[in-house]
């Protein structure tokens, strides 16, 4: 069980990496401010860091990873271009940033809950993605 929560766990992380990094990609290309890009920029490698050891340790499991659902992936795109073609602004796109990050969050907090049988490795990574959305939403507030 501890092996199966922990791969489950860690399948989830990289999923959420790889939806954070794709919706800063995304919202970067709108964005005007020089601070606000640097911020994005910094959070998107440590993202990027971080899914470099999550793989590594599925790795270890033999596991591929998981992709994000794509439909959820889609409806991030959808929304994010929609929203920021209207109105292309720095607060548009720390909006749908502050918005993504929550979801994240809850969402991860759920998987630790769901997988509690993981080892300690795999839930102290969940734990730094969360700390990683959390941080950037809290960048984000002066831009709303």
């Amino acid at each position: 069980m501890i092996e199966q929560d922990t791969i489950r766990l860690l399948r989830e992380c990289d999923a959420g990496v790889q939806m954070g990094v794709s919706a800063i990609d995304e919202v970067l290309q709108f964005v005007r401010s020089d601070d606000m890009r640097t911020r994005l920029s910094a959070c998107k490698r440590e993202h990027e860091e971080l899914g470099t050891q999550i793989r590594q340790s599925l790795d270890r499991y033999g596991d591929d990873g998981k992709e994000p659902n794509p439909i959820a992936k889609g409806m991030s795109w959808l929304k994010t271009n929609a929203e920021l073609r209207i109105k292309p602004s720095d607060s548009t796109a720390a909006a749908l940033v502050t918005d993504g990050c929550n979801m994240g969050v809850k969402s991860l907090n759920q998987y630790l809950n769901e997988y509690e049988a993981a080892d300690e490795h795999s839930k102290d990574v969940a734990k730094r993605l969360i700390h990683l959305e959390e941080k950037l939403t809290a960048d984000m507030l002066g831009y709303l």
